[in-house]
């Protein structure tokens, strides 16, 4: 059964009907949110109730649990992990952005001189050769 949260309207399940889904009694779903593996929105009445989002994490909860045997403290691990790694990852991308876009804006690979009005002066670049091996 579909009800909406109180974040935004959004619509989210109830935890009878996501146990009965994944086929685990709710009190798994209960301990793996007080571990803080899934944190599921509330209802007005305090009912918990699981997004889509919620839903994907919960897939990826039981998928190590049930299938590669990871432990509860191990999934925490494994989870904080690609949070991290999906945030370094859009920061890489925003930096990527920016690059080009200075890029773009900046000294093309034809050009010999810096922008005018540079608040960092910078030298033209030069090209160095690979220096000359000695022979004993």
């Amino acid at each position: 059964m579909a009800a909406r949260t109180k974040k935004r309207g959004a619509v989210g399940y109830m935890i009878s009907s996501v146990a009965e889904l994944y086929k685990v009694h709710p009190q798994t779903l209960r301990l793996y949110e007080r571990h803080g593996l899934i944190k599921p929105s509330r209802s007005e009445g305090n009912t918990r109730l699981y997004t889509e989002s919620d839903i994907e994490r919960l897939e990826v909860v039981l998928n190590l649990a049930r299938d590669m045997g990871v432990n509860l403290a191990g999934i925490e691990i494994i989870l904080n992990m690609r949070e991290k790694m999906n945030r370094m990852q859009d920061q890489m991308e925003q930096f990527l952005h920016l690059l080009q876009q200075e890029l773009a804006r900046g000294i093309t690979p034809g050009q010999s001189s810096p922008p005018k009005g540079a608040i960092v002066p910078v030298k033209s670049p030069q090209i160095v050769g690979k220096p000359k091996s000695r022979k004993s």
